[in-house]
């Protein structure tokens, strides 16, 4: 029942989510819950990293048995809360949550590096996984690859620049839209309503973007 406790196999589907990289609000419609209800019980149990169903499960129990409150976070646990939110705000923002899973475990990271290996076990996730998250992030300019040529393996990096070139980026991908935007109105003519409106689209965009990315230049040396 919707308003029930959570069944051990409702847990193992909350674990296939987020191992799919579902969002909360999805994963709660999948198995007709409120949002809260998933969110509070991923948070309370090691978070969409560290989540395991069965000692979930096993840890409810055993709380309800004694009448206690669910445990305080360790100490320290607020990195991990900090990862939630940078995670949930890249989800928002259009990013597959493996990706911003990825992305956040680099940016709180000390030296901002981390090894593919090192991302798949601190994620417990899968080598492709992380492969493919990675990936994304070089192309969009959110890290870059460093390789290393005495163990033969790459390094992921995100350093104060990656915020510029993932600006950048996105800035020139936008542009292009613009640009064909505009070249389409021309094909259908500017006397009619669908060139004008490609054209007043294309027109806004270009200049947008071309604004931002003058300004990501002159604002540059503030990463320096």
């Amino acid at each position: 029942m919707p308003g029930g406790r959570l069944t051990q196999q409702d847990r193992q589907r909350i674990a296939a989510g987020l191992a799919d990289g579902l969002s909360y609000a999805e994963i709660a419609r999948r198995l007709n819950r409120p949002t809260s209800t998933i969110s509070r019980e991923v948070g309370r149990n090691g978070g969409p990293g560290g989540y395991r169903p069965q000692q979930a499960h096993h840890a409810t129990a055993q709380r309800a048995r004694r009448g206690t409150p669910a445990p305080p976070r360790a100490a320290g646990a607020s990195g991990g809360t900090m990862a939630e939110e940078i995670v949930e705000l890249a989800v928002r923002s259009g990013m597959p949550r493996m990706t911003a899973r990825v992305h956040a475990d680099l940016l709180l990271s000390e030296d901002g590096r981390r090894t593919a290996a090192e991302l798949t076990r601190r994620l417990k996730v899968s080598p492709a996984s992380v492969s493919v998250a990675v990936n994304f992030l070089v192309q969009q300019g959110f890290a870059r690859r460093e390789r290393d040529p005495q163990r033969r393996r790459d390094i992921y990096v995100v350093d104060d620049d990656a915020w510029y070139h993932s600006v950048v980026i996105s800035a020139r991908t936008t542009l292009e839209a613009a640009q064909a935007a505009m070249a389409a109105a021309q094909r259908f003519g500017l006397d009619g309503p669908v060139g004008q409106r490609l054209a007043k689209g294309g027109t806004f965009l270009e200049r947008v973007v071309l604004d931002m990315m003058e300004s990501a230049e002159r604002w540059r040396t503030l990463l320096a």
